[in-house]
């Protein structure tokens, strides 16, 4: 029994002590002396359980703690997380001063957590104020006018400078202004009508030389050269290879691996006529010749390329002059642009420094 009694008795303490500790309030102050006018902190530590309510003084600037003792500046609460997050401890600081050379008695300050007050312990300030040699009078000096600042070329010099880069600047922003405006450069664009397709050039010409075959059968050699010429041209400009320096045979060699030999067929059978006309003073009758210019109307048709109906009908060519011009006035709008940017900043920073050092 008297074990089991020692024991609750040991408990009960405990208890009564983990009770009396969950709420602990200090209050501590920076210094305890101070000369008059200085300021000194005094501050509120407050430990609770974490979820618990806190509310610590709240005082106005200029309230007196104590006669004599006031208020300079309250600070934020501050909020410190304990024992992984279970408990806190709230602070916060109050900044004072006096202006009368004492001993202050700080009474305690009360904290309320969840409701219950609490009170600080309390604390003592002692105040000093300044030995004054009141024998020597002569070495105090009466107030005095405000003195102008000196004027010193160093701290005008960045004013200046920078002042005359500003005046450079902005005579070579507004040459660059005047030489864009009067000069009126010139961008030479050529509009040129987009080059017909070779189909339609060929077409043209053999259209001319139908219109003319009154004298095929007076000059049959001239009536073939121009249709083998138009061929020739029209074969070139479509497969891309030099037609005009080739024998017919080489041409028609070469367009095996272009068209069928149903496409070749009469166009071989018009070369080797034009060929022996030509060479060997072959005489053809005019519903010959009508025949071989069909022939190479209907060889055009077969093989022409299809054109894009959204391509425009003119071709606009720039120059490299131009180009070079462009060039150059996107230069001058750049340096333009920067001149002003420059300036600009360099102005309202000579404003900032003249308007500081005039004060």
């Amino acid at each position: 029994m008297k074990r089991i009694v020692s024991f609750l008795i040991f408990s009960f303490s405990h208890f009564l002590i983990y009770v009396s500790a969950q709420v602990t309030v200090e209050a501590r102050i920076d210094s305890m002396q101070m000369l008059v006018g200085e300021q000194t902190g005094i501050t509120i530590d407050v430990s609770c359980n974490a979820k618990s309510a806190v509310e610590l003084p709240v005082l106005q600037k200029g309230q007196e703690l104590v006669p004599g003792v006031e208020l300079v500046q309250m600070q934020a609460a501050d909020t410190t997380r304990l024992n992984e997050g279970k408990r806190m401890q709230v602070s916060r600081k109050y900044i004072v001063t006096a202006w009368d050379s004492s001993f202050y008695y700080i009474p305690p300050m009360k904290v309320r957590v969840d409701g219950k007050e609490y009170e600080t312990k309390n604390l003592a300030l002692k105040v000093y104020t300044m030995d004054v040699d009141t024998v020597h009078v002569d070495q105090f000096f009466g107030p005095k006018d405000v003195m102008n600042a000196p004027f010193s070329w160093d701290d005008w010099k960045p004013v200046i400078w920078c002042y005359v880069l500003f005046l450079l600047l902005s005579g070579c922003a507004l040459y660059l202004a005047l030489a864009l405006y009067y000069g009126k450069p010139l961008i030479r664009i050529i509009r040129r009508k987009r080059k017909l397709p070779a189909h339609k050039v060929a077409l043209g010409e053999i259209e001319r030389i139908k219109t003319e075959r009154t004298w095929a059968q007076e000059d049959s050699k001239e009536y073939y050269t121009q249709l083998t010429d138009t061929l020739r041209t029209y074969i070139q400009e479509r497969y891309g290879f030099n037609a005009m320096e080739m024998t017919s045979g080489e041409i028609i060699e070469r367009l095996t691996q272009e068209n069928d030999e149903e496409a070749l067929a009469e166009l071989r059978e018009l070369f080797q006529t034009a060929d022996l006309v030509k060479f060997a003073k072959w005489t053809t009758l005019i519903n010959e010749n009508d025949a071989n210019l069909m022939t190479a109307l209907e060889y055009i048709n077969q093989t022409k390329q299809e054109e894009d109906p959204n391509q425009p009908q003119e071709e606009i060519i720039v120059t490299p002059e131009a180009k070079r011009q462009r060039a150059s006035l996107w230069a001058m709008r750049i340096s333009i642009g920067l001149a002003v940017t420059v300036g600009t900043l360099l102005l309202g920073w000579v404003i900032y420094r003249i308007i500081d050092l005039l004060r």
